[in-house]
């Protein structure tokens, strides 16, 4: 028995596709979709669509932009010999938040995962050669998750790196700030001392 007819039942099954987005959740979206006035559910559709139809990747760095070059791209204040390596667009948005990096980005959109099909050529890594590869950079700075795939993610770049003569470095792992000690898992208490510095 269909309780709430087929445009509810279509609208909750194509919200429950969406990564993270359970049964029940998507039952929830679709009813406050529905109770929301006409207006404002009309401008959530045209959002969607203008974003899926505006946003396209920067030429330069990968990332998701509704202009080309990206702001940060044709910003002429950023050090391109910089480049910071990143998996996904909201990686490189947390970055920006320090207010700390002042290079340039390149957007994997990704990490390479053999377990999920993920090969190298899935990535944007012909385009991160293709930049490297004119004179300027001086170094890569891999700042892929550190998990399995973005370890060997960062591996994988930097041997593909050391012919080219660009210096490779790799974000420090450890222990949060604010964190105590004896919760932290054994992985990350040995990237903390590794990652360590002088004082």
């Amino acid at each position: 028995m269909d309780v709430f007819g087929s445009p509810i039942r279509q609208l909750i099954g194509e919200f429950a596709k969406l990564p993270g987005i359970g049964a029940k959740s998507a039952q929830r979206l679709a009813f406050h979709i529905i109770h929301m006035p006409g207006e404002r559910a009309e401008a959530l559709a045209a959002a969607i669509l203008a974003a899926k139809r505006g946003v396209k990747y920067c030429s330069v760095c990968c990332n998701l932009t509704d202009a080309d070059p990206c702001a940060i791209c044709g910003d002429g204040r950023r050090d391109g010999r910089l480049i910071m390596v990143v998996e996904d667009p909201r990686d490189m948005a947390a970055y920006e938040r320090t207010n700390e990096y002042k290079g340039l980005y390149h957007v994997l959109h990704g990490a390479i995962s053999p377990m999920n099909g993920i090969g190298p050529n899935a990535l944007k890594i012909k385009e991160l050669l293709a930049r490297v590869s004119q004179a300027g950079v001086e170094e890569i700075i891999m700042a892929t998750n550190p998990n399995v795939e973005g370890e060997a993610t960062a591996l994988y770049i930097h041997r593909l790196m050391k012919p080219l003569g660009v210096k490779v470095t790799r974000i420090a792992h450890g222990v949060p700030v604010g964190g105590d000690l004896e919760f932290v898992d054994e992985v990350t208490l040995s990237k903390a001392l590794e990652g360590r510095r002088e004082m």
